[in-house]
């Protein structure tokens, strides 16, 4: 039986009456823009993850890496972000082409606070700009182009929680599925799990910057 809450929050109100109150930092930290201070750590973030919405209210959260810097800062109110091989379901796409809204977290390992983009975005094929962001000579076929309405530090409560530059703190991986084993189970494909194996190895070894 899926479960049935009993207490819901139906207001802010409800939330500020449980929790002290803002800092005022906390409010005036909020830019609309990329400052120095912002830019250095989006230059030095190899990894981030995007969330994107669609017009229904479908949410998607997709998870974006590459070497340091691979975010552009184009200028201080636009970024860009290249288009790697992935799995051609183009959620983030879709939704983009549907509503053009875009939030962004930026990691930088062994750092415990996060940067937050948030803002309109278009897919685009400028050529120049696809060109600045090749890798091994392969230059992407689409970025993602936003324009920065709020960018703000995120504190590092969350990742101090969850020791996640901690490896020798983390739980055993032992028993987890590996993405084969899940693929295999969970999408009836017709496919053996040998041959679904050798091609995600063959993928994570030979398809990072290639179709």
């Amino acid at each position: 039986m899926t479960y049935q809450p009993t207490d819901i929050i139906t207001s802010e109100a409800e939330i500020r009456d449980a929790v002290d109150g803002i800092h005022s930092a906390q409010q005036l930290k909020v830019l609309d823009h990329i400052d120095a201070h912002c830019r250095v750590w989006i230059e030095r973030s190899p990894f981030i993850m995007i969330s994107t919405v669609d017009a229904t209210g479908k949410l998607d959260a997709s998870p974006k890496g590459d070497p340091a810097g691979f975010v552009k800062v184009v200028d201080e109110n636009t970024l860009a972000i290249p288009d790697r091989p992935g799995n051609h379901r183009f959620d983030s796409f879709q939704n983009i082409l549907q509503t053009g809204r875009i939030g962004i977290v930026f990691l930088v390992p062994n750092r415990n606070e996060v940067v937050r983009v948030n803002g309109s975005a278009q897919i685009v094929r400028d050529a120049p700009l696809l060109e600045s962001m090749a890798i091994k000579g392969r230059v992407p076929t689409f970025a993602i182009l936003v324009g920065v309405e709020e960018a703000f530090y995120h504190c590092g409560k969350a990742i101090i929680r969850s020791k996640l530059w901690q490896p020798q703190e983390a739980a055993p991986i032992d028993g987890l599925p590996t993405y084969a084993q899940a693929l295999h189970a969970q999408t009836q494909s017709g496919l053996s799990f040998e041959q679904i194996d050798t091609r995600l190895r063959h993928n994570d070894s030979n398809r990072l910057y290639d179709e």
